[in-house]
C-alpha cells in the first residue's frame, strides 16, 4: 500500500473515531471535603480533574482517541476517590483514602505522569506535599475525635 493510501486510511479511521460517544459529565457535587482554603486550592489544582465532580474537561478530551483515555482516567479516578462525594464515605473509608492519598503522593504515583505532561501546574513541590501531610493529619485527628 502506498504512503498516500495509508495516510488516507489513517485519517479516515481517526475521523470515524470521532463519532464514538465519550461521556464527559460532571454530576452534582454531593458534599464538600472538609479542608482549609489553602488545602482545597492544592486539591483542585492537583487532584480534582480526576477525583471530583468538578472536572475541567480540556479541549483534547473531545478528540479521539485521547478522549477515551481521559474519560477512562476520570471514571477510574472517581471510582477510587471522589472528593465531591466525600461525606458518603464512612469514617473508616475516609481514613483509608487519606492514608492512601499520602502514600501515592509520596511514591510519586499521583498525580499521574501523563496528566502532568499536559498540566505541569499540578506537579507537587515539597511545600505542597507538606501542606497535604498537614491536611491529612488534621482530617485524621478530626475523625479520631468524632464520637
Amino acid at each position: 500500500m502506498n504512503p498516500s493510501v495509508r495516510w488516507g486510511v489513517g485519517m479516515g479511521v481517526v475521523a470515524l473515531a470521532q463519532l464514538l460517544p465519550v461521556e464527559r459529565v460532571n454530576p452534582p457535587v454531593e458534599s464538600e471535603v472538609p479542608t482549609t482554603a489553602e488545602a482545597r486550592g492544592l486539591l483542585v489544582r492537583a487532584c480534582f480533574d480526576c477525583h471530583s465532580n468538578e472536572v475541567v474537561w480540556p479541549w483534547y478530551s473531545r478528540v479521539a482517541p485521547v478522549s477515551w483515555l481521559v474519560a477512562k482516567d476520570v471514571r477510574e479516578g472517581r471510582d477510587e476517590l471522589n472528593f465531591s462525594t466525600w461525606l458518603s464515605y464512612d469514617a473508616k473509608k475516609q481514613r483509608k483514602l487519606l492514608k492512601e492519598t499520602l502514600e501515592e503522593v509520596d511514591q510519586a504515583e499521583m498525580p499521574l505522569g501523563l496528566y502532568l505532561l499536559a498540566h505541569p501546574e499540578a506537579r507537587l513541590a515539597a511545600a505542597d506535599r507538606d501542606l497535604l501531610q498537614r491536611w491529612v493529619d488534621e482530617r485524621l485527628a478530626a475523625l479520631d475525635a468524632a464520637p
